[in-house]
């Protein structure tokens, strides 16, 4: 791979089509919610958010910005066959998903008691058995009016859990047809890394815990044992596998992607910063509301660590050529813009918005649910970084309690803020509809951005 160079973007029509809403699912019986400071929250909080301003708390954060060479690409392009777009992936859906009336109680179990989910699929077992899910994104990441050509689409990230020792590991990802919300169908598309100057590819070999579509790139978190943070795919250049087995890349007859009817080449990549202390993105996510449109990252800590988890974002390109890439200098640098520390450990989701910053936390050991918290700064951390008595959790000024810079969604009736779903890894907001899309064990689910504003008031 080598440094910065120029991606030609498709062009392609806009449609505004209304998005076909229904009504809200009967999911759970999910209690009320009410609000965090009226609750008693037997736990300690993460208290706020605390800026990272210096440069040996920010540099850990950069990436430095490497591209598969163009000839590469083109060789394997030549190779394999004229590239199709996501249109050509959704019209040979042959896959769908059930929805929430077909799910299992079991299945039902990942949902989130509060709050409460309004749609609701889940994926067939005898498909994904044996693979993991990862992170979810959508049309509505990739384009401000939610529609990618004249699709709405949803795509779900998996990896490989099972099978042979070869297998482990291997990541690919479900195109979902989204248009018609009361049938969604899929096809899958694995992902890879060219190799040998685009004379082959390999598996990407990753939990894709994070991911997110913008414009006509898709960027997927990685953690294969080299020092990649992130790998990037043009949406314009899937290709299609012509050979069904279960190898992956070039076989006798042709192409091969492991199952999967499409693969998706990797053009770029961001390696890791050599900073001691280099910051690995576990999730990842899109925020539209800063100009420029941001990624936002963040990363996982263990209960027991001996440092805070830290939250940043890094801004998107605005150069004519280097759509959906990263904002990086001549060198290929891309440097983190806003990061800050959080005590939120086993941080799974991340999602900011208008200055607020929403995390999920997975369930711990012998617990059904896990947390979702709203953090802002929190002022006396900005000056101050001792260890507060109270843990961190202090009382709001009406004395009623529950910090205002970190509050959890709760269950009504429980005094619990255990009430997120067990296991997110991603949130992705659908800016046209507001609703906020992601997945847990085998189900895929959405609710309102406006449910969680309440959740955490």
């Amino acid at each position: 791979m080598r440094h910065r160079g120029r991606h030609r973007r498709r062009r392609r029509g806009r449609a505004l089509r209304g998005f076909l809403t229904g009504t809200a699912l009967a999911l759970t019986a999910a209690a009320t919610l009410i609000s965090a400071s009226q609750a008693t929250v037997t736990d300690d909080g993460p208290g706020g958010l605390k800026p990272l301003t210096s440069a040996a708390e920010t540099v850990p954060l950069g990436l430095t910005e490497e591209l598969v060479p163009q000839a590469s690409l083109d060789r394997l392009a030549g190779a394999m066959g004229r590239p199709v777009g996501v249109g050509a992936v959704l019209a040979g859906a042959d896959h769908t998903l059930r929805d929430s009336d077909d799910c299992s109680s079991e299945e039902r179990a990942a949902l989130p008691v509060a709050p409460a989910a309004t749609r609701a699929y889940c994926w067939n077992p005898q498909d994904t058995d044996g693979w993991r899910p990862g992170a979810v994104t959508t049309s509505g990441d990739a384009d401000d009016d939610g529609v990618w050509g004249t699709n709405r689409v949803i795509l779900s990230a998996w990896s490989r859990s099972g099978g042979s020792a070869a297998d482990r590991g291997l990541a690919r990802v479900a195109f979902v047809d989204a248009n018609d919300l009361g049938h969604l169908s899929y096809a899958w598309a694995l992902l890879a890394v060219p190799v040998d100057g685009g004379r082959d590819y390999r598996g990407l070999v990753s939990h894709v815990s994070g991911m997110v579509w913008y414009q006509d790139k898709l960027l997927v978190t990685a953690d294969d044992g080299d020092r990649s943070a992130l790998y990037v795919y043009d949406m314009n250049r899937v290709q299609r596998a012509t050979v069904e087995s279960e190898a992956v890349g070039r076989v006798p007859g042709g192409w091969s992607a492991h199952g999967s009817r499409y693969v998706l080449p990797a053009i770029a990549s961001y390696r890791l910063s050599d900073a001691k202390g280099a910051a690995h993105p576990a999730t990842v996510s899109l925020d539209r509301s800063t100009a420029p449109d941001s990624l936002v990252a963040g990363e996982w800590t263990l209960d027991d660590g001996d440092r805070d988890a830290r939250l940043w974002r890094w801004s998107f390109s605005t150069l004519p050529g280097d759509e959906g890439l990263l904002a990086a200098d001549d060198t290929g640098l891309v440097q983190a813009t806003e990061a800050y520390a959080t005590e939120v450990t086993g941080l799974r989701g991340v999602l900011s918005y208008a200055g607020g910053w929403y995390v999920t936390r997975a369930a711990e050991a012998r617990e059904e649910h896990g947390e979702l918290w709203r953090q802002t700064v929190d002022p006396k951390r900005e000056d101050d970084d001792s260890d507060a008595s109270d843990g961190g959790f202090a009382r709001s000024a009406d004395g009623k309690g529950g910090d205002p810079a970190a509050r959890p969604a709760v269950c009504d009736g429980a005094e619990s803020h255990r009430c997120w779903s067990p296991q997110t890894e991603s949130l992705s907001y659908w800016q046209e509809t507001g609703e906020v899309w992601t997945q847990s064990e085998r189900v895929l689910f959405a609710l309102p951005l406006m449910s969680l504003t309440r959740a955490v008031r």
